[in-house]
This record gives C-alpha cells, sequence and structure tokens, in this order.
C-alpha cells in the first residue's frame, strides 16, 4: 500500500486570511467556485499540513487525542447545513479544526480548537455544548465532593491568566433537583464548558512557530480538558 504523504507546515499565507475576507464579502457558491484552486492551496493544503503537526505535539502530553486530517474529523466543513436557518448563505466563514479525545463522536469528545476568523483566531478547550447524557454526567460531577472540588480550583486558576474566557453558561437558575446555594452552583447553569482565548492575528500565522504558539496557549488547558474527559466523556 502507498504511504500518504505528509506535507510539512510551514504556516498559512496571506492569501488564506484573503480568501476568507472575500468569501465574508461575497459569500455565493459562484465566488467560491471561482476560486477553489485558492482554497484548496490556501487553505486546505496548509489546514490538513497543520493537523498533523499540531496533532503530533498535542498527543505527547494527551497521547488519546484524534487528529484526522479531513474534512468532518479534524477539519471542520465549509458549507452550511442552511435547511433550518434563515441565514441561506452557503458557506462559513471561518476555519475551524479541532483535536479530541473520548470513546465517543467527535463533538461528544472534549478536544482543543482552533478557530481562524479574519482579523482573529481563537485557541480553547471544552465541550461547545454536552449531549443529554453528558450533561447529566457533567452536574452530578459538578456536585461531587471530590470531582466538584477539582473542578472548581481549575476554573479559579484559568480565571486568573489574562484575557482568558469561560464559556457555556446559558441557564438562568439551578437544574430541579440541585440546590441553588450549592458552592458550585453557578457550574450547574451550564450547557457547555470551554474557555479560551480571542486574539489577533499574530506573525507566527505565517510560519511553523504557530505549532509553538498554539501550545502555549493549549498547555494551561489541559487540567480542563482532562477533567471533562474524566466525567462525561
Amino acid at each position: 500500500m502507498a504511504e500518504t504523504k505528509t506535507i510539512p507546515f510551514n504556516g498559512f499565507t496571506k492569501e488564506t486570511i484573503a480568501f476568507f475576507k472575500g468569501l465574508k464579502k461575497n459569500n455565493t457558491r459562484e465566488w467560491f467556485e471561482s476560486r477553489r484552486p485558492i482554497y484548496e492551496a490556501h487553505v486546505m493544503e496548509p489546514a490538513k499540513a497543520f493537523v498533523v503537526a499540531m496533532g503530533a505535539r498535542l498527543k505527547e502530553l494527551v497521547p488519546r487525542l484524534i487528529a484526522i486530517p479531513k474534512i468532518n474529523k479534524s477539519i471542520f466543513r465549509l458549507n452550511r447545513d442552511t435547511r433550518f436557518s434563515e441565514d441561506k448563505s452557503p458557506y462559513k466563514t471561518n476555519l475551524g479544526l479541532y483535536f479530541w479525545e473520548g470513546g465517543r463522536s467527535r463533538m461528544e469528545g472534549a478536544g482543543f480548537y482552533f478557530h481562524l476568523e479574519p482579523p482573529f483566531l481563537w485557541f480553547g478547550t471544552g465541550t461547545y455544548m454536552f449531549s443529554d447524557p453528558q450533561i447529566v454526567r457533567y452536574r452530578r460531577a459538578v456536585v461531587d465532593p471530590k470531582l466538584g472540588k477539582e473542578l472548581a480550583k481549575i476554573i479559579a486558576v484559568l480565571s486568573g491568566l489574562e484575557g482568558l474566557e469561560i464559556g457555556g453558561r446559558h441557564y438562568k437558575r439551578a437544574p430541579a433537583g440541585f440546590d441553588p446555594a450549592h458552592r458550585n452552583a453557578a457550574l450547574l447553569l451550564h450547557n457547555g464548558l470551554y474557555a479560551g482565548w480571542e486574539t489577533a492575528i499574530p506573525k507566527e500565522f505565517y510560519s511553523s512557530r504557530l505549532i509553538d504558539t498554539c501550545m502555549e496557549r493549549y498547555v494551561p488547558l489541559i487540567p480542563l480538558h482532562r477533567w471533562l474527559v474524566k466525567t462525561t466523556g
């Protein structure tokens, strides 16, 4: 069987940024198809190389992490599902890449996310929205004496990191059957739990040094990732 050639990751390009800026202004199939070669060469090719290189680095610390350089795996599809949306724009105007862990589907596995939407990048980890079985496990863990205390400590540390935002809070009151006065009551208001940074696109975006930049962001988030895998994965 022929081996799949691995292309080294040498950064994204100015054309990557220009493509998404153009797509935001001209979100039509005609515009996209006329620029498909640019999309393949300056979005998909470096994205696949990034997934391989970033996955290898993350696996040094999270060995069971899954990194697959394919659409609908670690690379989110560009096409939007417009069936139930008032917005009929055919394409997303961002690049989303995901590295996940757990025995369930991709979106039920806590993981590390990379999101490009010019002029910003977002680096983060967590679970954007829990499935019904997951949210049951999550809530039980939040009020568990040991697991809940562990999560509270993780959140306290993350809350002290400059520029970091913790997301996923959705409900206005504690769910039925849970004490609204519990010390972790605020965490019971979540239907997902994730944390990350939004930053301006750095110069490292255009070189292999982007991997190191991402690792600097991801490493402090690993305790949250491990907690979520242990309790909800």
